[in-house]
């Protein structure tokens, strides 16, 4: 929610939330207070006569009074029967009213149980004559009654009788309904008060805790969670942005990690692959210098593989440099059409030579069609087939090893086949051999060099020049790379 949104839906709360809650709490009571009085006194009650509560009090006894008013035009005597007039004082009781009677200005019978001499001072004198007094009469001071009278002129006595209510119990009531809605007020106000503070603390300074929290994470380099925004407002816009800040953050970490990971491991790799080839130079070039190579056939072969160790040297600077190309996109390449059986004819014959010299099996299979052309850089090409067999030979594990090139035609693409009698490489290591500095397994791999780059290069080649490459291999057996590359086809025009 907009914060403008909700500050007038704030404002509005304020003004109609307790208005409207009075309201209800006032109908509420009221209506409550109404009903106890009917329950109680048995007459009906309005909202307009409520507010004459003489009016009240004299409906209540109403129809008791009419009933002795028939009974004293009927049967005037009974009144002096104390048991008539206990059956009536039980009736009045049900209505929170008694029963008095005055007999010759004396208190003749008493109701209540109580003493009412207060009372009975204040009663309004007996009049000569039968009369009643519908309209009742009230009594102040400190008696507080509501009474009506009935004066009967017997022949032996002046009778009044006097069907009194208490003022104080309806007061009662009113005093409590004005106490309960004065209560209600000050409930309303605090409720309205606590749900404006929870709901602008969950609204405001709940996520602007969280985000202060956040930001303190971000600053001890803590990049490990999420802001969660729900809404469309101004914080959940905020949350937002920061969480794709803190997302950004957290892949330059992790990639200065990688980075810095990898670049240790690269120049360990490169110290190991550097000062093996070194090492070996060095005693060879040590060996003729003192004369241990007294022969023309042991001087052939120290230089043959001082030779050899200068090329592994010279092959890893030359990935070095390709490998920083790769970072920055700007590998040169020279492409042209080539003749598919004459190029890797000449690989294979290059490729002899050199495992003929580690005493290694080479066998080369071409099944193309002579004339068949692909567009592709010859000495990029042939670092792919470099790369690829380099890697099967450091990893050469039998005593009669080898190593074939084949070469196959397949519809629009050829696809080149490098095989080894290898140790194989596991299924779970399979889909992840072409990823930089990834090496299946790390004790071995640091024993025999490699930098972790090779066939990463060689995927890169291969997917620029617009081809695939993917390995099978058999743990124990050996392994067999595969690459294809569309073969160059004439456009026919019509």
């Amino acid at each position: 929610m907009k914060l403008k949104t909700r500050l007038i839906i704030a404002f509005l709360i304020i003004i109609l939330v307790p208005v409207l809650l009075f309201g209800i709490v006032f109908f509420g009571f009221t209506h409550y207070q109404i009903s106890a009085i009917e329950r109680n006194y048995g007459v009906p009650i309005s909202y307009e006569n409520m507010s004459d509560s003489m009016q009240v009090i004299g409906k209540t006894t109403q129809d008791i009074f009419e009933e002795l008013k028939d009974q004293a035009e009927a049967e005037p005597q009974r009144f002096l029967d104390k048991k008539y007039l206990q059956d009536i004082n039980e009736r009045l009781g049900q209505k929170h009213s008694f029963l008095l009677v005055r007999k010759d200005g004396e208190l003749y019978y008493n109701g209540s149980g109580q003493d009412v001499a207060a009372l009975f001072n204040e009663l309004p004198v007996f009049r000569r004559f039968m009369s009643a007094v519908d309209g009742g009469s009230y009594i102040g001071r400190g008696v507080q009654a509501f009474v009506k009278q009935l004066d009967l002129d017997l022949e032996n006595a002046d009778v009044s009788v006097f069907l009194v209510s208490s003022v104080r119990e309806i007061i009662s009531q009113t005093r409590r309904l004005l106490r309960d809605l004065i209560l209600s007020v000050v409930v309303i106000l605090v409720f309205t008060a606590f749900l404006m503070i929870v709901w602008i603390y969950t609204g405001i300074h709940t996520p602007l805790q969280k985000l202060s929290e956040a930001t303190h994470r971000v600053k001890e380099e803590d990049f490990d969670f999420e802001l969660e925004a729900k809404g469309h407002d101004e914080i959940s816009e905020l949350f937002r942005d920061f969480d794709d800040m803190r997302q950004r953050l957290k892949d330059l970490d992790e990639e200065k990690k990688a980075f810095d990971r990898q670049s240790k491991e690269l120049i360990s790799n490169i110290s190991h692959d550097l000062k093996t080839p070194i090492t070996a130079v060095k005693g060879y070039v040590e060996g003729i210098m003192d004369g241990v190579a007294d022969t023309p056939e042991k001087m052939d072969r120290y230089i043959r593989t001082i030779y050899i160790k200068a090329n592994d040297m010279d092959r890893l600077i030359n990935e070095l440099t390709f490998y920083s190309k790769i970072d920055t996109n700007r590998i040169p390449y020279n492409f042209n059409k080539l003749d598919v059986a004459e190029y890797f004819d000449d690989c294979a014959e290059e490729v002899g030579l050199e495992m003929r010299e580690r005493n290694i099996v080479f066998s080369y299979i071409n099944t193309v069609e002579i004339g068949t052309l692909i567009i592709a850089d010859a000495e990029q090409l042939k670092r792919v087939i470099n790369n690829i067999i380099g890697n099967s030979v450091k990893y050469m594990d039998k005593a009669k090893q080898y190593v074939q090139l084949r070469v196959m035609d397949i519809g629009d693409f050829i696809q080149v086949e490098i095989e080894d009698n290898g140790k194989g490489i596991p299924n779970k290591d399979i889909a992840a051999i072409f990823d930089r500095f990834y090496r299946t397994d790390q004790s071995r791999n640091s024993a025999q060099g490699g930098s972790g780059i090779g066939l990463s290069i060689v995927k890169k080649i291969i997917e620029d020049h617009g081809g695939r490459i993917w390995a099978t291999s058999k743990v124990g057996e050996g392994t067999v790379m595969h690459f294809e590359i569309r073969k160059y086809q004439e456009a026919v025009y019509e």
